[in-house]
């Protein structure tokens, strides 16, 4: 299973454990809207694992190919993954000049900073837990730009657009899907 190679290439690559929980509950995201339209959920999921892969060891705050997510995208290439795992990583990244034009491309780029938010929303509530969140208290925090400042809300309306879908409906389909996986990603 593709699955299980992108999680041992995640744990090869990534100690910490906070990109690690991000890269999974990512994963997570994408599993469940693979699921929902039909979609290879093992690759998916792969995707999503691999994501950040190269993050923390290059940073990539210049923004320039020798950082994220290219110096991954190398290796993953090196190592015999396809094309299309490749340019879906690539095009999560806006400044990698690689457009989102299939269905996993846009789900990534959807999921990848609302997953992270709707986490850190659920970790500010009194219980921690995600299956106490929903959209309405998303959506509140959403409009509270001194919460989890560093996350770029035009990226997560951006990406609800590109999957043509409204953000209330990408924001509860993040829900349910970390709500699948609550005790695994540390937010049951």
């Amino acid at each position: 299973m593709l699955v299980d190679d992108a999680r041992a290439i995640l744990h090869e690559w990534v100690q910490s454990e906070s990109l690690r929980k991000h890269c999974e509950g990512v994963a997570v995201c994408m599993r469940h809207f693979a699921q929902k339209h039909g979609a290879d959920a093992d690759l998916w999921e792969a995707v999503g694992l691999l994501h950040d892969m190269d993050y923390e060891r290059y940073p990539n705050l210049e923004v320039s190919e020798t950082g994220h997510p290219f110096v991954g995208v190398a290796y993953l290439r090196e190592q015999g993954w396809s094309e299309e795992v490749c340019r879906a990583i690539l095009s999560h990244a806006t400044y990698s000049g690689v457009t989102r034009e299939t269905a996993l491309e846009k789900t990534l780029y959807a999921v990848d900073e609302l997953s992270g938010f709707v986490t850190a929303v659920t970790l500010v509530r009194p219980d921690k837990s995600i299956h106490s969140v929903n959209v309405s208290s998303v959506r509140k925090k959403l409009k509270d730009k001194a919460f989890a400042a560093k996350v770029n809300r035009e990226d997560i309306k951006q990406g609800a657009e590109e999957l043509g879908l409204p953000l209330e409906m990408v924001i509860q389909d993040v829900i349910t899907a970390l709500q699948s996986e609550a005790e695994r990603l540390g937010i049951g």
